[in-house]
């Protein structure tokens, strides 16, 4: 894969709609152009304990940083015409809707492509697990900053330019061993509150 935008988002609570940092690493014609990180004020605007655990962020943190909107204005024109990559892309693409949905906006289809999946099909049982950490260092890249949206969205860059290949094979075309691993840990991730609760997963699931 050579022309991509890989991104990556951090939550303020469980809701998808939370966006607090955004990462974006867009890669042309194989090569790394450009870098954007950008705090944002989250909505709904409450951080909990599990979450800032998580990727260390808190309320001060982002109580001047822009909306969501704004942001997204910024980002919109460098990532135009390309595919999204990101890692347990369901996760991304679902924090993206929301975002676009709470503010009223139009979403444009994007497409998104996953590097766990692509690592499950590529290294398989060979990995411990398939978290982007683990990935990353089988891949080359030493992720030192895990949970830092554009470290983990640098990871997910360098992942995809190795493990997901041109032609790009159809996003939407999961295996169900691959849809339980999601739905697993979707479910560890809403125990944690780091992410929907079981309801709200088991309701994902039917609109597949």
């Amino acid at each position: 894969m050579e022309n991509f935008a890989a991104i990556d988002f951090e939550t303020a609570n469980r809701e998808a709609s939370s966006v607090c940092s955004v990462g974006v690493v867009v890669v042309r014609g194989g090569q790394i152009s450009e870098r954007i990180y950008r705090l944002i004020h989250p909505e709904p605007d409450y951080y909990l304990y599990w979450n800032t655990r998580v990727h260390g962020l808190r309320a001060e943190d982002t109580a001047s940083a822009p909306l969501f909107p704004d942001v997204w204005k910024e980002i919109a024109p460098r990532i135009e015409g390309l595919p999204l990559v990101a890692h347990n892309s369901p996760f991304d693409e679902r924090c993206l809707k929301a975002a676009f949905r709470t503010y009223g906006m139009d979403y444009p289809d994007y497409t998104f492509y996953c590097t766990c999946r692509a690592s499950r099909r590529t290294f398989g049982k060979t990995l411990p697990n398939h978290q982007l950490q683990t990935v990353a260092a089988r891949c080359g890249y030493d992720l030192t900053q895990h949970h830092h949206a554009l470290a983990d969205a640098e990871a997910c860059a360098w992942i995809a330019l190795r493990i997901i290949p041109e032609p790009l094979t159809p996003p939407c075309q999961y295996t169900v061993e691959e849809l339980r691993e999601w739905v697993k840990q979707s479910l560890k991730d809403a125990e944690m509150g780091l992410g929907q609760d079981a309801d709200e997963v088991l309701k994902e699931m039917e609109t597949w």
